[in-house]
């Protein structure tokens, strides 16, 4: 039987644990978290989600969505347990996160395959060959030193912040409501009123807020925390309203598409709730990541309708996270280009997002399990666009999600191919208006691509 070490249960390593022992592989799975907890997570659980709950859009017609499809298709064990324990979020899959990583632990812990070691990797020489590096961004400082001396550069850091955590009870519902965005029939978001005064005297609060202190690991390098950038889909309130005091009215708090019934006044800004858990007795704050001091969250959140009672649960926070020049350093199947036999997978190699994460992890088990075999999926898809975002040489590399600019653009052979009879020659599909019919090619023209290469496999 065939052996493999991966360090890191989060999503990646969990992920890519299940797919190669699925394949008949030996797997030992290193977690440190029996032993040494990280600064943002909060407990021992395999795949911990610990900024929001959701995975992002799962509509058929986003690339988020897209990058679900296929990895539906290779049979993803994150997505398969995230469905099992979705919570209602409108388009997005969102879950009860507790119920969700206490799963995937008791999936892991029971496969025959896999073999379970909780302590903490501290040196790339602790390990055999081959071996998954899916620390995460909060790898032990022992193990980044080893990896900054493996790949002869210092690490790369980013920012990243948690969003606060209500108890559902403490809610005023006479203020607020429940709906989603431009749809009458789901009601999945608790919606909180924002008039024009209300909005600006939340705003002026947080600009003045104090603000929580970095940990002292985080303040050996001034100079690096000056320039670490921000994980975009998690960027604190405090940075968006840096720029602008309009910028969480057209982000966060739009009220697009929001109608208040306790009110015939439209609102100014609608600040929106999602359930924590199935039970729906925890509701996070959305897009409410910060770093602003505890107190002054406690002070300045209660000042929304609705609020004014509020227990928290869990406040937020912020902390570094750490990823690695993957262009510069990964060969395309994800391996390092100074040791073949040592791959990464995860957050560490850049991507932003659970589900980004999750699918780089899926991909790094194929990957091992072709050996000199594997194909990288083509571009056109999802899952080949993200992979080429983070291992395509490139100047200045930051962490990204998917998105679709990152998929190849389609060719006029390939709007021939998909539109077939309905093929217009010299078509422009190019303005805001012709958007969704791009999109809707864009998908198609993915799917195609991505059946072929799986059917390759």
């Amino acid at each position: 039987m065939k052996k493999v070490s991966i360090v890191g249960a989060g999503l990646a390593g969990s992920e890519c644990a299940f797919q190669l022992a699925e394949k008949g592989y030996n797997v030992t799975l290193y977690e440190m978290r029996d032993k040494q907890m990280t600064p943002a997570h909060q407990t021992k659980d395999f795949a911990e989600l610990v900024c929001s709950n959701s995975f992002g859009s799962q509509t058929n017609y986003s690339a988020p969505g897209q990058l679900k499809w296929e990895a539906e298709k290779l049979n993803s064990l994150i997505l398969k347990i995230a469905k099992k324990y979705q919570v209602p979020a409108g388009m997005a899959l969102a879950v009860d996160r507790k119920l969700f990583a206490k799963e995937i632990t008791s999936h892991l812990k029971k496969h025959p395959n896999i073999t379970i070691i909780q302590k903490a990797i501290d040196s790339l020489s602790d390990l055999k060959m081959p071996a998954v590096i899916a620390s995460g961004p909060l790898t032990n400082k022992n193990l980044a030193k080893s990896l900054s001396n493996h790949l002869n550069t210092d690490s790369l850091y980013f920012f990243d912040a948690i969003a606060p955590i209500i108890d559902a009870e403490s809610i005023n519902w006479d203020k607020v409501w429940l709906a989603n965005r431009f749809d009458d029939v789901e009601k999945d978001y608790i919606n909180c009123p924002l008039t024009k005064e209300e909005y600006f005297n939340l705003i002026t609060e947080i600009k003045k807020a104090d603000t929580l202190e970095f940990k002292n690991f985080e303040k050996k390098d001034l100079e690096l925390i000056k320039n670490t950038p921000y994980f975009d889909a998690c960027m604190p309130i405090e940075v968006i309203i840096s720029r602008g005091d309009l910028s969480l009215r057209f982000g966060p708090l739009s009220p697009k598409g929001l109608t208040n019934p306790h009110s015939k006044e439209k609102s100014f800004a609608v600040v929106q709730l999602r359930a924590e858990n199935k039970n729906k007795t925890s509701y996070n704050m959305v897009g409410f990541q910060t770093k602003m001091s505890y107190p002054e969250q406690k002070r300045i959140f209660k000042m929304i309708p609705g609020l004014e009672n509020a227990d928290f649960l869990k406040l937020g926070s912020i902390h570094r996270n750490l990823y690695i020049n993957s262009p510069k350093k990964l060969n395309t199947n994800l391996s390092s280009k100074k040791d073949n036999q040592l791959f990464f997978a995860g957050q560490i190699t850049g991507v932003e997002g659970y589900f980004e994460s999750t699918c780089i992890g899926l991909l790094a088990a194929i990957a091992i399990e072709k050996e000199n075999l594997f194909t990288p999926p083509p571009q056109q898809s999802a899952f080949g666009a993200l992979l080429n975002a983070i291992t395509e040489d490139k100047e200045n590399f930051q962490p990204t999600n998917i998105n679709f600019s990152l998929f190849k653009p389609l060719t006029e052979d390939d709007i021939v191919k998909l539109q077939g009879s309905d093929y217009i020659k010299d078509q422009k599909l190019k303005g805001r208006k012709n958007k969704q019919v791009r999109r809707d090619l864009q998908i198609k023209n993915a799917k195609y691509y991505f059946l072929n290469w799986y059917n390759s496999l």
